[in-house]
Formats: structure tokens, C-alpha cells, sequence
């Protein structure tokens, strides 16, 4: 029944809920800094808040979000792939100005810095994002959690950030395919560690 509104709107409150939380998260994590590590801020904001979320308020058991080793079979032939595949083309780009400029001062704490980085992002968008979304939309949550995961690479060098909504997707894929974030998050973690290193001068 129309109003003077129009039609009345219904929405599925979960997909509210994810899409409100997650971009306020994304913003927090753009302005602001909670502890004095920003590896310590993204487990917070983007591991542990979701978490809850998924526990407490949806009263759901984090495995259907992706916390989970899924098929590690798959999952571990898919990340030897990935980053074979991905490696000679990280060591190419990541050798120009821009990448050396942006990733150099980063080269103290690996691994452990891009370990405590990415867990966090990856299961937000790999796996909170994704499968809370999978439910209503379907493989095209493939494409969703790959925008706000490009957008949030604004600020770094233009050529990863121009590369992140392929990536966001095929890291996305590797996720439903394996029911796991954890593979992606394997793959993003060499892919990050690999490029400091390289833009670091490590590997010439």
C-alpha cells in the first residue's frame, strides 16, 4: 500500500546492520587512532567488533561467515597458485617510484606487521562482508565486498589501487570457493610482505 511516502520500505535488517557497521568501521579506521599500533586498531575494528556482531547479535556461529579452515585442500592449492602466479607481477610493479616511496618505511616489523594488518581486514571483508551478504544477494556479493575494499585503498599507489577491485574479487572468490577467509588472508599476506620487501630493495 502506497503513502504519502510512497511504498513502504522493507529491509532485511542484518544487511542494514552489516553495510551501516562496516562503513563506519572503514571511516574510524581513516580517521582515527585507537591504540598506538595500527596493526592492534584493524584487529580491533575489523576482527574482533564483527565478531561480537556475529555472536551476540545475530547469534550465529562465526563459521558461516568464513571463520573456519573450510576446505584447507582446496584452500592451500589455491594459495600456492595465487602466489605463484602473482609474484613475478608484484616484483615488477612494485619496483617503481611510487610503491618504493609508499612501502619503504614500512620494512621494520615484518611479518609481523602485515600479519596484524591484514587477519582483520580479511575476515571483514572476506568474510563478514561477504557471506553476510551472500545470503540475501548471492555470488553477486563477490562484486559488494569488492567495493569497499577497493575504496579503502584510496591514498596508496595508483596502480594497486586500480588493481583492488579485481583483487577484492578474486580474493572474494578464493573465500566462497573454500567457505574460508583464511586463504585469502595467506595470499594477502605474502602479496603485502612481498612488496615491502621489494620496495624495499630486498630482492633488487
Amino acid at each position: 500500500m502506497k503513502t504519502l511516502l510512497g511504498e513502504r520500505l522493507r529491509f532485511d535488517w542484518k544487511i542494514v546492520l552489516i553495510t551501516v557497521v562496516s562503513t563506519l568501521l572503514l571511516m574510524v579506521d581513516a580517521y582515527h587512532r585507537l591504540t598506538p599500533d595500527k596493526g592492534y586498531d584493524r584487529t580491533v575494528l575489523y576482527l574482533l567488533i564483527p565478531l561480537v556482531i556475529v555472536l551476540v547479535v545475530f547469534r550465529e556461529n562465526p563459521k558461516e561467515y568464513g571463520f573456519s579452515l573450510g576446505d584447507w585442500k582446496v584452500g592451500l592449492i589455491l594459495t600456492v597458485i595465487g602466489i605463484l602466479l602473482i609474484a613475478p607481477v608484484l616484483w615488477l610493479v612494485s619496483r617503481g617510484e611510487a610503491m618504493r616511496a609508499y612501502y619503504q618505511p614500512q620494512m621494520s616489523g615484518l611479518p609481523w606487521n602485515t600479519f596484524l594488518d591484514l587477519f582483520g581486514w580479511e575476515f571483514f571483508f572476506r568474510g563478514f562482508i561477504l557471506f553476510g551478504y551472500a545470503r540475501k544477494f548471492g555470488p553477486e556479493a563477490l562484486w559488494l565486498q569488492a567495493v569497499p575494499f577497493a575504496l579503502a585503498h584510496v591514498g596508496k599507489p595508483e596502480v594497486e589501487t586500480l588493481s583492488t577491485i579485481f583483487g577484492g574479487f578474486a580474493f572474494g572468490w578464493i573465500a566462497w570457493r573454500t567457505r574460508s577467509f583464511v586463504y585469502p588472508f595467506l595470499i594477502h599476506w605474502f602479496v603485502a610482505s612481498f612488496v615491502i620487501l621489494v620496495a624495499g630493495g630486498v630482492f633488487g
